[in-house]
């Protein structure tokens, strides 16, 4: 059985999904962007990965999960060239081990965003 997850921590979904979904003991987060609850996008791409981690952050706290059992997750990035900018400040959130992952230059991202990052959790 799915469980959709919703936050109020965390900016609401701007279209037809849920923050997260939970099934079979597993979280799947939707994208995160760095942008707080009201929909304000940080200014720079390293505020914008804080902030996209810590709603990924808030969204697994809401399924009684944390982000010590984040198994994979993936980048998304606007510009390539950000992608150490971006893994400094990952490397400040997730610990060894680390969660599987892979990192992509996108062609855009909702509301101009730099970065996004999705993740899937056990529960």
């Amino acid at each position: 059985m799915k469980k959709s997850i919703f936050t109020d921590k965390a900016p609401k979904a701007i279209g037809p999904y849920s923050q997260a979904v939970t099934a079979n003991g597993m979280i799947y987060t939707s994208g995160q962007l760095g942008m707080d609850y009201e929909g304000i996008l940080e200014e720079t791409v390293e505020g914008q990965a804080h902030k996209a981690i810590k709603n990924l952050i808030a969204i697994l706290e809401e399924a009684e999960t944390s982000i010590e059992n984040v198994v994979k997750t993936t980048v998304f990035l606007a510009d390539i060239n950000d992608f150490v900018k971006v893994n400094e400040i990952y490397g400040q959130y997730f610990k060894e081990p680390y969660p599987a992952r892979s990192a992509f230059q996108v062609a855009n991202l909702p509301k101009g965003a730099k970065v996004e990052i999705e993740a899937i959790a056990t529960m």
